[in-house]
């Protein structure tokens, strides 16, 4: 360095009060050694007291020492530019000042003053510098003592409220800033106090004198000063404003839980709950989502009209206060809004609207609610709202209002951005909801009218039916029961299952059903019913061709399973076939529970090994339970052994009647919203009693019609039918008297009293008859249309050995 720039280095003012101040005597021996010049220079007093001063200097300094104890007695002092040599052997650059003093002796000493050089060349870091940096620093900085009081802060701080420097001393921080969570900033002092560890980072948020009406966040850092002998002063904290980085941390934060918190279901009024639950996280303090009602119909949203209201209903809402005390329309109502009003405009125009400070006299807009109540705004607490609307396709499906009212902060413009995009999150799955609302409901629709209303009214069987649809997250299915009444009081139970779910599941369901009735009144056998559903099935499907969309294949039904039982009450013979669909359960008359062994033929449409059937006998009592697959589809055990046996814990319970039983085993083991639909079908066997069935084996000989008149006629004598006897010698005499002509083998007559009076006769011929239309002059072939015009239905049937041939004459309307 040049001598020039020493000079000027050297007459820049000395800051004493950062100085290490040492003392020489006359010959430039170290006589005192201070606490500073040790934490300069690492030397101990020991290690230099008695010592020469030059050896504390770099060796091109310390030949320069002679000279400048010259200068220095010549100029009664000396300031200058030195390099020291630190203990580690370091250097360091210290501005020196030398001056005069004497002791009470006489004899001469030198006072010492050294200042390390810090900064970049030209920078003097003394304390008045450093002043000037913590006092003009936009952060917020301040010191307090032991006891938390304040003892300086910069003008920076007096920026968060609280007065200014002056105001601030010897006062605590919730006489400065009450309101604040002061205990807790005062535990974070405490602690570094206590420990020495500075805390840095600490996040404050409230609200501070400045703005008492706004949440701030401040960041915090604390950290402990000591003095010379390492105890604690007390505490240096900086404090820095990150309100902007706080708020936009919570919208995101608000966006996120947005997205996964809404459209977790396709229920509209689920989802428009979802989306008011959301809004009031750490954002609205009341939140209230008011639809059209034509989109929770599913129908396409209506605009509204030049009427003097526009009925909007309240889809959800929500509130910061348990009982969400500031709706004055309950979920579910009609809340009409009258035209011109805020939400009105909203919901016409399509713009958003926002105002700062309502007129706290001013009336809730919600006008002529059937069971809610007239407000103010002030009554409700209520003092800053925005209304977005709910838009889709272009199209308005409602609004969404938000209220502020613990929050004294009100609605600013970013609040508004937010609450848009808020909105936006829930506009697609309101939407989505919608429509598929309106699916679901067609489905339902149909499915519904193609299952029976009511079963038929029969006397073979006790039955019970219980139907649950899938929830929306599976949507629905092809689930279907019927109960077909058969020839001879005989009766058809069958539940079976399309693949797939909505509209085409629903419709291939109807096909099927319409086609096992057609097949039923063929009166064929259980094994053979399948056999041409199956043929039916993949006939359709060869002619459909391939399938371009999931939708397209559950249309074709293949797959379907079905199982189909026959039951006869004269006799309480049983048979059944399934094609891969679960056997049924059997409850025996001491409720004891069993499955009855059926083999599985494949899925309908499938092709492969023929069906089979199984016959059982069922005691009078014992009670048969059909049901698909999504009765078992819902415990721990998938489909196996274990929901077999909640099925038996469940089907063993005692109940009142077989309608409570049914409800009470789909309670037990489906959910209120299951994943696939459910089926349960309950049959209680009757057995008709022993005077209910006449029967008798006619030999095949003319002469055995007039008997068999005789029969008939003293059989419905005793039954006191003798009205219908006239009627039933004549079928009775037409259908023995085919059977002697046309037939071979054994010929039985039966007669059977339960809704209906039932006429059969078989044979062992295996010939169907065929209704004739005869001329006038035919001699013969009316004996059959006799049968059809004298009685309410007639038919064949055919059995392993011959035929039966039936007719039926009704016992509550008999004809006239």
């Amino acid at each position: 360095m040049s001598t020039h720039e020493e000079q000027d280095l050297a007459g820049r003012r000395f800051d004493v009060a950062d100085a290490a101040p040492l003392l020489l005597d006359g010959q430039g021996m170290v006589t005192g050694w201070t606490p500073d010049a040790q934490r300069l220079l690492v030397y101990t007093a020991a290690e230099v007291v008695g010592t020469g001063a030059a050896g504390l200097l770099a060796s091109e300094d310390a030949a320069r020492a002679p000279e400048l104890a010259v200068r220095c007695r010549r100029d009664g002092g000396w300031s200058g530019l030195l390099t020291a040599r630190r203990k580690d052997g370091r250097p360091v650059r210290l501005m020196a000042r030398i001056t005069p003093t004497v002791e009470p002796g006489g004899a001469p000493r030198w006072l010492v003053l050294l200042s390390e050089l810090s900064g970049a060349r030209g920078w003097d870091m003394s304390r008045g510098v450093l002043e000037r940096m913590v006092a003009d620093s936009p952060v917020g900085i301040a010191i307090v003592d032991t006891d938390l009081r304040c003892v300086w802060s910069n003008a920076a701080l007096e920026g968060y409220g609280g007065g200014s420097p002056r105001e601030r001393l010897g006062r605590r921080l919730a006489e400065i800033q009450p309101g604040i969570d002061s205990a807790d900033i005062e535990v974070q002092m405490l602690r570094v106090l206590k420990t020495g560890r500075p805390v840095v980072g600490y996040e404050h948020v409230g609200q501070i004198r400045s703005a008492p009406h706004r949440e701030t966040a401040h960041m915090m850092s604390f950290t402990r000063l000591e003095d010379d002998l390492g105890h604690p002063m007390g505490v240096y904290y900086t404090v820095v404003d990150v309100t902007e980085r706080h708020r936009a941390r919570q919208r995101l934060a608000l966006l996120d839980r947005a997205g996964e918190q809404i459209g977790r279901t396709l229920d509209i009024m689920r989802t428009a709950q979802e989306l008011a639950d959301v809004a009031v996280q750490g954002f609205a303090d009341f939140v209230a989502v008011d639809l059209l009602e034509s989109v929770l119909r599913g129908a396409e949203p209506e605009p509204p009209g030049d009427t003097d209201q526009v009925p909007l209903r309240r889809a959800g809402h929500q509130s910061v206060n348990p009982g969400v005390p500031e709706a004055v329309v309950e979920i579910g109502e009609v809340a009409a809004y009258p035209a011109g009003s805020p939400p009105i405009r909203c919901l016409t125009t399509g713009r958003s609207w926002r105002e700062e400070r309502l007129d706290p006299l001013s009336v809730s807009w919600a006008a002529d609610i059937p069971h809610g109540r007239e407000a103010t705004f002030l009554e409700l607490g209520l003092h800053s709202v925005m209304i977005v609307p709910l838009q889709a396709r272009g199209v308005t499906m409602g609004v969404t209002t938000f209220f502020r009212r613990r929050r004294q902060e009100p609605f600013d413009e970013d609040d508004l951005s937010l609450a848009e995009d808020l909105v936006s999150r829930a506009e697609v799955c309101v939407d989505n909801a919608r429509r598929y609302t309106r699916e679901r409901d067609a489905a339902l629709v149909l499915q519904r009218s193609l299952l029976p209303h009511r079963l038929p009214e029969q006397d073979a069987v006790e039955v019970a039916a219980c139907y649950r649809p899938a929830d929306e997250l599976t949507g629905l299915g092809g689930d279907w029961y019927d109960l077909i009444p058969l020839s001879g009081a005989r009766v058809a139970l069958v539940v079976g299952e399309v693949p797939g779910h909505g509209i085409d599941a629903a419709a291939a369901m109807g096909r099927l059903r319409t086609a096992v009735r057609t097949l039923a009144a063929l009166d064929l056998p259980p094994e053979e019913v399948l056999a041409h559903l199956d043929d039916l099935v993949a006939r359709t499907a060869d002619e459909e061709g391939v399938p371009e969309t999931p939708e397209a294949a559950d249309a074709q039904a293949l797959g379907s399973g079905c199982v189909y039982v026959v039951y006869d009450p004269v006799d309480g013979r049983c048979t059944m076939a399934a094609a891969g669909h679960p056997a049924p359960a059997v409850v025996a008359p001491d409720g004891v529970v069993g499955f009855v062994d059926l083999p599985q033929g494949p899925p309908l449409g499938a092709g492969g090994r023929p069906f089979e059937a199984v016959e059982l006998a069922l005691a009078e009592g014992s009670t048969l339970a059909l049901h698909t697959d999504g009765l078992l589809a819902h415990g721990e055990g998938g489909a196996g052994g274990m929901d077999r046996d909640r099925l038996c814990r469940a089907l063993e319970r005692r109940v009142s009647s077989l309608d409570a039983c049914c409800r009470s085993v789909i309670d037990t083991l489906v959910p209120a919203r299951p994943h696939d639909d459910v089926a349960l079908l309950m049959a209680r066997t009757r057995l008709l009693g022993a005077g209910q069935v006449g029967d008798w084996d006619l030999p095949a000989d003319p002469a055995v019609v007039a008997e068999a008149r005789k029969l008939v006629s003293g059989q419905l004598t005793e039954w006191g039918l003798a009205e219908l006897a006239f009627t039933t010698e004549l079928v009775v005499s037409e259908l023995v008297t085919n059977a002697i002509r046309h037939a071979e083998g054994p010929i039985r007559l039966r007669l059977i009293r339960e809704r209906a009076l039932i006429c059969e006769v078989s044979d062992g011929a295996a010939t169907a008859p065929h209704l004739r239309h005869p001329r006038a002059m035919d001699e013969g072939g009316r004996g059959l249309l006799l049968v059809s015009q004298l009685t309410q239905r007639w038919g064949t049937r055919f059995a392993p050995k011959g035929k039966v041939i039936w007719a039926e004459q009704s016992l509550t309307d008999p004809p006239a």
